[in-house]
């Protein structure tokens, strides 16, 4: 039975291409070996066996069965990231934000920026209505699917 070595170098380069390429999960097995990457959540989940957390003990492992449960349903229509990069609420740092919570938006209007791959993309808006809510903050890294923002 071959032995699987991955280093934390390895596991990086995975998550950097899971991140580049927008793949929601993936799982390495060989023998008693393990690996599940998930970017499904707002965080990569990383688990593995017991020999890969010896061997990089700096690591948080935390099995699938402990992990989180998901975050209570948001009421209204949310806005989710359509790719993963990182979020922008405004279209430069001196610049007023496009959205701010209690604002009217309407079909069209730009909710905020997600920069991926170094391209900036404008996110509009899919509803009329207020934002509620804007979950996550400036500067924020944010995965495919995340919600980012409620709109009532």
């Amino acid at each position: 039975m071959s032995e699987m070595k991955l280093s934390v170098a390895d596991i990086t380069k995975l998550m950097n291409e899971m991140a580049k390429t927008g793949l929601g999960k993936l799982v390495l097995e060989d023998g008693d070996f393990k690996l599940n990457l998930s970017a499904k959540r707002p965080k990569l989940a990383v688990c593995t066996s017991s020999e890969v957390q010896a061997e990089i003990p700096n690591v948080p492992v935390m099995p699938v069965a402990d992990m989180p449960a998901e975050s209570p349903a948001l009421s209204g229509n949310v806005v989710e990231a359509p790719i993963v990069g990182t979020f922008y609420g405004a279209p430069a740092p001196d610049k007023a934000p496009f959205v701010t919570v209690g604002q009217q938006v309407k079909k069209g209007d730009v909710l905020f920026i997600i920069e991926s791959m170094k391209l900036m993309n404008e996110i509009q808006s899919e509803f009329d209505g207020e934002v509620a809510e804007i979950l996550v903050e400036d500067g924020q890294p944010v995965e495919y699917s995340q919600p980012v923002m409620v709109i009532r």
